[in-house]
């Protein structure tokens, strides 16, 4: 039955975190068409996995925010209403709460469509908690929909708790997960002069922008050297708005022995960075999910994660790395002190990383999405 099933897929952007677990669901359902407004293109050993259409334009229309997501919506084409139409899905999966998703849930008792809402994950910028107006259309949304699907507990419990969804309809597993057969190919080339440093190394890899909060790892580096904790290098990776501030706030403080900018990496070399690394940092203030933290953890790395990453509840504390409030720069610097001081721990730790991500497989990840769909599927055929 399932071969015959055709699911479309909306989502604004096709990141690539999209495609392995994707890939793997239509292996199960092979009729299976993904529509965007922004594709960047397959990953290396991905090409041509899916059958992706480009429907118009994406464009983000918001206020920005210092250390959140911001306000605002996305503009995605009207023309979906057609392609829809054209193909006629049996269900469709659409990201999150946008206007696809609208169209999909105001077409679905004409079609008899079955809507699967994908949301990634809850944090403060897209959960709009405060908002009575926003929420209000979300429960009526969540009342059209068939079932909802989830990365994290958090986003889970929002949808449960805030949006009214039946507990039953919701699902929650990692499925935005890295393409491993990417970063386990050996670099073209060496990016960075990793046998030169014999101290702690620490990375950070993302968008240079207030709100990964790179700003607190930086204070936690002074404090660091105040205290004469000198034999570590912070190797930042990536690049953004916010990126001459903080190396200007490097130099002033006396920070370019500790910290190295490695600027922005492509995507399939950036396995060297992991590789070599000791301990992973994401300090940011908000990230829905987080898929850098599951591609370290491929890697046998621990991983220091702040309580604004959805994935941070993959970290056990204390087990595979440690999670604090990014609020609190003291604590970081007690937690890199750790690795610092004893650096077995970053070689022990790595190892129940690298231990609990065979649980979150990309073909992990395509089964949590046929038993999601099969959940409802056969009730409804």
């Amino acid at each position: 039955m399932n071969k015959n099933i055709r699911v479309a897929w909306l989502l604004p952007v096709f990141w690539y975190y999209w495609q392995p677990a994707l890939m793997e669901f239509t292996k199960y359902f092979p009729k299976t068409k993904v529509f965007t407004g922004l594709f960047p293109g397959f990953v290396r050993e991905f090409e041509n996995s899916l059958d992706v259409k480009l429907v118009g334009k994406f464009q983000p229309i918001g206020i920005e925010s210092q250390t959140s997501y911001g306000s605002g919506f996305t503009y995605l084409s009207p023309k979906i209403i057609y392609y829809l139409l054209k193909y006629n899905p049996n269900v469709i999966f659409s990201s999150s709460f946008g206007i696809w998703t609208v169209i999909a849930l105001l077409l679905k008792p004409w079609k008899k469509w079955q809507v699967v809402i994908a949301y990634e994950g809850s944090s403060p910028g897209v959960d709009y908690r405060n908002s009575s107006f926003r929420l209000f259309i979300r429960r009526i949304m969540i009342k059209a929909a068939d079932a909802f699907i989830t990365n994290s507990q958090r986003g889970r419990e929002y949808l449960v708790a805030i949006l009214q969804a039946s507990p039953d309809l919701v699902f929650a597993h990692p499925y935005e997960i890295p393409p491993l057969e990417l970063l386990n190919q050996e670099p073209e080339a060496k990016n960075i002069e990793f046998d030169k440093y014999k101290e702690t190394i620490f990375l950070f890899v993302g968008r240079i922008i207030k709100r990964k909060g790179i700003d607190t790892l930086l204070q936690a580096c002074c404090k660091l050297n105040q205290m004469g904790k000198i034999d570590y290098k912070v190797v930042i990776v990536g690049d953004g708005e916010q990126q001459e501030t903080l190396k200007n706030f490097c130099n002033k403080h006396n920070l370019q022995n500790n910290v190295k900018w490695a600027g922005r990496v492509q995507y399939d070399q950036i396995n060297d960075y992991y590789h070599n690394a000791d301990v992973f940092i994401l300090p940011t203030w908000e990230d829905t999910w987080g898929v850098v933290v599951l591609e370290v953890m491929l890697f046998g790395k621990p991983v220091i994660c702040s309580t604004g990453a959805g994935s941070s509840e993959l970290i056990i504390d204390g087990e595979n790395g440690y999670v604090f409030n990014p609020n609190k720069s003291d604590k970081l610097v007690e937690l890199m002190s750790k690795f610092i001081d004893h650096p077995h721990l970053a070689r022990e730790m790595g190892k129940k990383s690298q231990q609990k991500m065979k649980q979150y497989s990309p073909q992990a990840a395509g089964i949590f999405l046929k038993k999601t769909l099969n959940s409802f599927l056969v009730k409804s055929l």
